[in-house]
């Protein structure tokens, strides 16, 4: 029994050592890539320019500017939260507290399914189905950060709702059972007792859902336009980061690859941030 403990705790620890290697590895070559990119180019020129014109021929001549791709992303990832974050989290809430068992045997499989389909699957969802709803309710041809929202929204649906779903059913039942004996009714014991409880929970759902949203590539590059320069309404075409470096990067060589992996190193920091102010919450939450 000794002698298997040990073993899982050497495989568990090498698991997580090779986790941490392969970040680290990551990190390395973002910045080992990316950061001799702003001894040739201002830093504040990069984030700041509105004009992305790289020089294919290497003249010198390109323009690198990716706060058109910035603002697209945080529009993006903004409305698909909009969209997509109560909606989960209030799925999450009825299928962990009010939703009967048999349905809920039912529901949460298609929920799970959802959350593996390719990000290919939903983009031809959304050329299909989403581009032609907007075009013809709203206007314009479609392919807008309106369109990307709503897709984004049901793309990290399932990933809020099974994480706010996993929260609440953690939160011990005597919370509950105490709440509904000292009068409140099931709905207001659920709502300021137990959701409370398993605030944690349901952030990280939604730090996740934002990950995820901002993260995201193929999706975005089919149905939101793929037009670099600033977004001029919802109904406009966006790049976003993603797109910007997976568009290119198949023919990009140089400067022009080096403003990409720079592009990446933004995108990551991005990332960072999001996930320090995750932390920081958290930690404000337990003091």
């Amino acid at each position: 029994m000794r002698l298997r403990e040990s073993v899982m705790r050497w495989v568990f620890a090498a698991a997580a050592s090779v986790c941490i290697a392969a970040v680290a590895l990551i990190c390395i070559f973002l910045f080992a890539n990316g950061l001799p990119f702003f001894q040739k180019v201002d830093v504040f020129s990069f984030l700041g320019g509105t004009k992305w014109a790289p020089d294919v021929n290497d003249s010198g001549s390109g323009e690198y500017g990716i706060l058109p791709m910035i603002v697209g992303s945080l529009y993006v990832t903004a409305g698909s939260l909009v969209l997509g974050g109560p909606i989960g989290i209030l799925a999450g809430i009825y299928l962990a507290r009010f939703c009967p068992e048999r349905i809920r045997r039912m529901l949460m499989p298609m929920v799970q399914l959802m959350a593996g389909i390719p990000s290919v699957v939903y983009g031809f969802f959304g050329i299909t189905m989403l581009v032609p709803l907007v075009r013809n309710t709203f206007g314009g041809n479609g392919f807008s950060i309106l369109t990307a929202c709503i897709l984004l929204g049901i793309m990290i649906l399932p990933t809020i709702l099974q994480l706010t779903y996993s929260a609440m059913r953690a939160v011990p039942d005597n919370y509950y059972e105490g709440s509904l004996a000292l009068g409140a009714t099931e709905e207001r014991s659920v709502f300021r007792v137990v959701a409370p409880a398993a605030k944690s929970g349901i952030l990280a759902a939604v730090v996740l859902g934002i990950g995820r949203a901002i993260g995201e590539t193929m999706a975005v590059v089919m149905v939101a336009g793929n037009q670099a320069r600033m977004p001029k309404g919802i109904l406009k075409g966006v790049r976003t980061l993603t797109s910007n470096i997976v568009t290119e990067m198949g023919y990009a060589a140089d400067l022009h690859r080096e403003a990409l992996i720079a592009t990446g190193v933004v995108l990551f920091v991005f990332i960072l941030l999001i996930n320090l102010l995750f932390s920081a919450l958290k930690r404000r939450e337990i003091a």
